[in-house]
């Protein structure tokens, strides 16, 4: 719920409730407290700069439609060209590269889509997209593409800012810390809250720090749902939490199913392909295929791969991402035209579906504008909390801004009928996840060591006087 301090912190002081929480919440309370407030304060940074990028990233799908309007729409014309005829077109413009992939126009007005891969100058991960009108066949200009949602240089700039900060790799680290922790922090703020006194919870009638921390509180028990929501989707491709949880899907039988891409027997007899993604007579042209393609039901919008090679197949997979979601696949001979396999999104494993929504919900293409509105508002409240968050540490007085919200050792008081589950539970977690189980190991080490120097320090004081 909560990303900075804890608004908790000074619960310590207060005069007790009128009647005590339960016996098995009342160990655990202290060493949450603790743990919330701590964590908040050591992760609030990242939360922040995650916050900051992921609002930017979801406004950057309008602002891609107004930046590169040119090259996306068309005037709507009386009938679309062959889309051959399209992809012609481009090459003609720009020979260099491979065809890797066609998106054909998907509405009146919308371009259509060639991509281009080993192109001079254009990053090996990313493509060249050439805007064709589909009335005309004119080339409307060319930009550089990446991944399968089709951003822009706008979006994709932003979208590794959120990612990785423009460091590769090892910026990756920061955005997996964010996400590991966000729901700790989270799921630990909303505990807090909720067990307060219904009294302490009230927003009329206070002021300075009573108010900034019923606000806090409010707005995160609010928007805590989500907050756990973008933790969860977010680490399922993080670098080190994403690949133990694929591993675990995949042991699940949530895996992705592939579709088979094999040309067969058909490959060798004078069929596209071989030139690594050109078209080559006599074998089934790009427009037989898209036939094919919309004979098995693929409707708009759908991308054409051509055969990697001479043993491979066209594969046509709609690449609709907004619900409900048009993910079917199919392969085609290239020789004959003949649909190979088909691939659809109705009978991939339930885990594989959950998935597939969570990553677009969290990526904002799910419900569209809808979709990227709801991430905004999270983000901004997360932004929101944080500073809220600060300021209650601030009004504390600085002579006790850091100052303990409960004394070390919290987990000692623990039972050990709960803490030895609790400590399992979080060995677990900390496995799959390892940006949190380090930074909690690590934290936990630094807390004992802390205080055993202050009760030393304690001790030689006592025995001084």
């Amino acid at each position: 719920m909560t990303t900075a301090p804890s608004p908790h912190a000074d619960e310590a002081t207060q005069p007790a409730a009128p009647s005590a929480p339960p016996r098995g919440w009342a160990p655990l309370r202290p060493l949450i407290l603790r743990l919330h407030f701590y964590a908040g304060v050591l992760v609030a940074p990242f939360l922040l700069v995650a916050a900051v990028t992921g609002l930017l990233y979801a406004g950057s799908f309008q602002a891609e439609k107004i930046v590169y309007a040119d090259e996306l729409t068309v005037p709507v014309g009386d009938a679309k060209l062959p889309v051959s005829q399209q992809v012609a077109a481009a090459r003609e413009a720009h020979p260099e590269g491979t065809v890797t992939a066609v998106r054909p126009s998907p509405a009146a007005d919308a371009t259509t889509r060639v991509l281009l891969s080993g192109v001079p100058g254009v990053d090996p991960d990313h493509t060249l997209a050439v805007f064709v009108d589909p009335y005309t066949a004119k080339v409307k200009g060319a930009l550089e593409q990446y991944g399968a949602s089709g951003a822009l240089p706008l979006r994709t700039w932003i979208d590794e800012l959120h990612r990785d900060l423009h460091l590769g790799e090892t910026g990756r680290l920061y955005s997996e810390l964010a996400a590991s922790w966000l729901w700790v922090i989270a799921a630990g703020g909303l505990v807090l809250w909720f067990s307060r006194r219904r009294a302490l919870r009230k927003l009329r009638g206070t002021s300075g720090r009573r108010r900034t921390l019923g606000l806090h509180g409010t707005v995160g028990a609010w928007a805590a749902a989500g907050f756990l929501f973008l933790s969860a989707t977010g680490l399922t491709w993080s670098a080190y939490a994403g690949a133990n949880i694929d591993e675990l899907r995949t042991s699940l039988g949530g895996a992705t199913p592939v579709l088979s891409s094999a040309a067969g027997e058909h490959a060798e007899h004078g069929g596209a392909g071989s030139s690594g993604g050109e078209q080559a007579a006599p074998g089934a042209g790009l427009d037989t295929v898209l036939a094919a393609a919309r004979a098995e039901g693929l409707t708009d919008p759908v991308e054409i791969q051509p055969p990697a090679d001479a043993s491979s197949a066209y594969v046509v997979k709609q690449v609709q991402r907004i619900w409900p979601e048009k993910q079917d696949a199919v392969a085609v001979d290239p020789a004959t035209g003949e649909v190979l396999d088909v691939l659809r999104f109705a009978d991939y494993p339930v885990l594989a579906k959950l998935t597939r929504w969570g990553i677009d919900l969290h990526s904002g293409v799910l419900f569209g504008l809808a979709n990227q509105i709801a991430l905004m508002l999270l983000a901004a409240s997360l932004i929101v909390l944080i500073v809220w968050g600060y300021r209650m540490w601030w009004q504390r007085g600085r002579d006790s801004a850091f100052g303990r919200p409960v004394p070390r050792g919290a987990w000692a008081q623990v039972p050990p009928q709960v803490l030895v589950p609790l400590l399992a539970a979080v060995a677990v977690v900390g496995y799959f996840v390892p940006l949190l189980g380090i930074p909690l190991a690590a934290f936990l080490l630094v807390d004992i060591v802390l205080g055993e120097i202050a009760h030393r320090r304690g001790r030689r004081t006592y025995a001084a006087k």
